[in-house]
């Protein structure tokens, strides 16, 4: 029968959780068709065949094998599209969010035709962090929802929730203008329906991880970050190319640094003062997006050496674009304050786009 509700589950690393939530939902989804959607980004641990083996057992679980591309926006976005029935879940992988919740959604949808989307929140009624946030993360959470529901104009309690309930068709009208990258996507598909949709929220506790490691990191706040300026923007420039320019951006702190250290220590001439500031710039930008901006493409052992290379050719070629470009801008335009400027655009442009195409290319 085709099922009335698909529970996409994006995954990485997450093998000794798959039996006890399959099992957890067996129990809490009784008188429901529903489905189950691993969405694995080729987990090492063997999570997409742990997945295999319990749908060889029950054939409502089915595993999306992602290779060569990682994050839990673009695996949510895959996983839903691939559902076939009118309601879709999204739920994490580690135990931590209530899936006998997901009834009470599906009454919600039931019950009024209308709706959109029903979030898990953990601050209405019945809500809560539980015990599972330490109180910085905690913190941190409640500062970070707090500053993407003034910045976007959401107006739901709780939009970086990871626990939601979306119909398809809705999902259908955003879906084009969703970032595939990054971590938070309800606050991204909140922000892309701009108000149009009927929402609704269930309280629920965050529960604490069972097993494995939680997926918090610094390229997960800097993508964030970077989601709150794309979505600022309208959405025309991609998180990635955000990410790079704020990297880009700490390098002209790093090379002013490096450069009045040379003077201090080393020599006398700028020439050679500069020359080191630039080289420490490129170095200190190439391993900030090797762990941030490319984080799901990061580059290691052998493949770092190269990597850093290609990624000071691509620079100095961009260098050369960038004087050029400012060259030809200023004898046209007679400013060199904004000459200036569009050469640096040009010239981030180019790196952006060729370390994209040769340093972190798709593998």
């Amino acid at each position: 029968m085709r099922p009335e509700l698909t529970i996409v589950i994006p995954s990485f690393n997450e093998r000794p959780n798959v039996r006890p939530l399959v099992a957890l939902l067996q129990e809490a989804l009784q008188g429901i068709e529903w489905e189950a959607v691993f969405v694995d980004d080729d987990s090492p641990d063997g999570t997409a065949d742990e997945v295999r083996a319990v749908g060889a057992e029950d054939p409502r679980v089915r595993v999306l094998h992602r290779v060569g591309r990682r994050g839990l926006a673009g695996a949510c976005i895959e996983g839903i599209l691939s559902a076939i029935s009118p309601l879709v879940a999204v739920m994490d992988a580690d135990l931590q969010h209530d899936e006998t919740k997901l009834t009470e959604m599906v009454a919600k949808f039931r019950a009024d035709d209308s709706l959109d989307l029903v979030i898990g929140s953990r601050h209405v009624e019945g809500g809560s962090i539980g015990d599972g946030f330490t109180a910085m993360r905690a913190w941190g959470s409640e500062v970070a929802t707090n500053l993407t529901k003034k910045i976007l104009r959401i107006k739901a309690t709780d939009p970086m929730s990871g626990f939601f309930m979306v119909k398809r068709e809705s999902f259908n009208q955003v879906v084009q203008g969703l970032q595939t990258q990054g971590f938070k996507i309800l606050a991204d598909m909140l922000a892309a329906a701009k108000g149009r949709w009927n929402v609704a929220e269930v309280g629920y506790t965050f529960r604490d991880r069972q097993h494995g490691e939680s997926k918090l990191d610094a390229a997960i706040t800097a993508e964030f970050l970077a989601l709150l300026v794309a979505r600022f923007t309208g959405g025309v420039l991609p998180i990635r190319f955000i990410l790079f320019l704020m990297v880009g951006a700490s390098g002209v702190i790093v090379q002013l640094a490096a450069m009045r250290l040379a003077l201090l220590t080393v020599t006398d001439v700028f020439a050679i003062a500069q020359t080191f500031g630039v080289v420490v710039a490129m170095t200190t930008n190439f391993l900030l997006n090797n762990v941030l901006t490319y984080h799901d493409r990061t580059l290691r052992g052998w493949h770092l050496v190269f990597g850093l290379l290609s990624f000071y050719a691509v620079c100095a070629v961009g260098a050369v674009a960038n004087v050029g470009v400012a060259g030809v801008a200023f004898q046209a335009l007679g400013q060199p304050e904004f000459a200036s400027f569009i050469g640096a655009v040009v010239g981030a442009l180019w790196n952006f786009v060729a370390s994209a195409l040769v340093t972190w290319r798709s593998r």
